[in-house]
């Protein structure tokens, strides 16, 4: 036993002291540090402020005013005001005391997004007006000095219905480069501007028509054994793909140093020197337990990383412990069958290219779930994701998706599939310790499956 705890100090030494890992592990939170950092400093940068006149052909003769109505400075600020009231109210059910404690700091961030109220002038031209001379302006003048920015057409139909009761709408042309907010001022005022003609032509009250078709929209509740929480669909859905990329992460990363060194190993003869020590089994067993304290390694940095994203959105009442206390049972099947299929292939190989034609298909297997984890994630409960849930060796990212859904599978299948995978570490270990005796010290043509399945008789 001492033998073999050599062997796996050595190949966690071996491993996680090197540059290369230490910059290869930490190199993803690095990035998306940065990345995060620069995605907030870009959005919060406001924008430039918008001056400008926005010019208005207007056949039907009565959106111009609501029109201009909705676009004054006065307005606008106003429409603003409401929707960070709108913000605060949401954010201070959904967080309680965190999102009133950052309430101000939250809205000066979403203000300073939206940059200064632009200065926009409503022009009314004739309804017989030329509208190539109303466009040229378009193209002269600074946007930023008050210069033409749009030119609105309203059909004549656009209020008034045609004979068949539909209705007309209306043309907008806008210069180069138009800040996308400010267009969307334009458009939202003409479609209110119309509407608001629509239903005074028609004899209605606007403001009675916008209450009876108003209907809040309060957030569901998810009731859980535990309690009740509000209903987050995107974490619904997202949940379950964190967990299982922290699962292909932590046991291919691992699987793959352990095949890596293997190869190297055999290539450069130094096996011969630890085999003179050493037996196989041991050698084999030492660089497997080495290799998963690296995978754990990786597995509670990223998984602490989720954490303290959780933590830091106040979303932390999604996370069940149950389901880290999964992930782990889970990590350490799963690494153990990868594991022994990347022990298997590099004894059995001499060069890391030779590696790639057998390590192919164990890939393609293992990435099954990851391609089906959105149908998997939505019918959780549905026959296809139970098969696969006790179908080693896919059986613990399959089940770890169904655990973390929004429909957890009973207790029985959990344990059931954790059984099977058991049986399936079994079957793996057995079948690499028999190619890994064999074909540690075979040199020469690169060994097939079927050459790999004889070797495991054989021994």
């Amino acid at each position: 036993m001492s033998k073999v705890m050599h062997v796996a100090v050595r190949e966690l030494l071996a491993t996680v002291a090197t540059k290369g890992f230490i910059i290869g592990v930490l190199v993803t939170p690095i990035m998306i540090g940065v990345v995060a950092v620069a995605m907030r400093w870009m959005i919060t940068k406001p924008p430039p402020r918008t001056v400008g006149e926005v010019a208005v052909i207007d056949a039907s003769g009565r959106v111009t005013e609501g029109l201009a109505a909705y676009l004054r400075p006065e307005a606008m600020a106003d429409r603003r005001q409401q929707f960070l009231a709108r913000v605060r109210g949401e954010a201070s059910e959904r967080l309680g005391p965190l999102a009133e404690a950052g309430a101000g700091q939250t809205e000066a961030q979403i203000a300073q997004v939206l940059g200064e109220v632009a200065d926009l002038r409503v022009v009314a031209l004739p309804a017989d007006a030329d509208l190539e001379e109303a466009k040229r302006p378009l193209l002269e003048g600074d946007p930023k000095q008050g210069a033409r920015l749009a030119v609105a057409v309203i059909h004549a139909d656009a209020v008034s219905p045609r004979p068949d009761g539909t209705f007309g709408a209306y043309d907008l042309y806008v210069r180069e480069k138009l800040h996308p907010d400010v267009a969307d001022e334009f458009r939202d005022g003409l479609r209110d501007a119309i509407v608001e003609a629509r239903v005074v032509g028609a004899g209605f009250d606007r403001g009675r028509i916008d209450a009876l078709t108003r209907v809040a929209a309060p957030p569901s509740v998810t009731v859980t054994d535990s309690g009740e929480r509000e209903t987050n669909e995107a974490v619904n859905m997202l949940l379950p793909a964190g967990f299982m990329i922290l699962l292909l992460v932590s046991v291919f990363t691992s699987g793959q140093y352990l095949m890596t060194s293997t190869v190297e190993e055999k290539s450069s003869r130094v096996v011969e020197v630890l085999l003179s020590a050493v037996s196989p089994m041991e050698l084999m067993t030492g660089k497997i337990l080495g290799q998963m304290t690296v995978g754990l390694v990786i597995l509670v940095l990223y998984a602490g990383m989720g954490v303290a994203g959780l933590v830091a959105f106040a979303m932390l009442g999604v996370l069940e412990p149950l389901h880290l206390f999964y992930l782990l049972v889970f990590f350490v099947i799963s690494f153990f069958v990868v594991a022994s299929l990347m022990a298997a292939i590099g004894a059995a190989v001499n060069e890391m290219r030779e590696a790639q034609t057998l390590m192919t298909p164990v890939m393609v297997l293992m990435m099954i779930p990851w391609l089906l984890w959105m149908p998997i994630t939505q019918r959780p409960d549905s026959t296809f994701a139970v098969v696969l849930s006790f179908l080693p060796p896919i059986n613990p990212f399959v089940m770890l998706l169904r655990i973390t859904s929004t429909s957890p599978p009973p207790d029985w299948q959990v344990w059931l599939s954790i059984a099977i995978g058991a049986v399936s570490v079994y079957a793996a270990l057995w079948f690499a310790a028999k190619v890994f005796r064999i074909g540690l010290l075979m040199y020469g043509k690169p060994p097939n499956f079927a050459t790999l399945v004889r070797w495991a008789r054989m021994a």
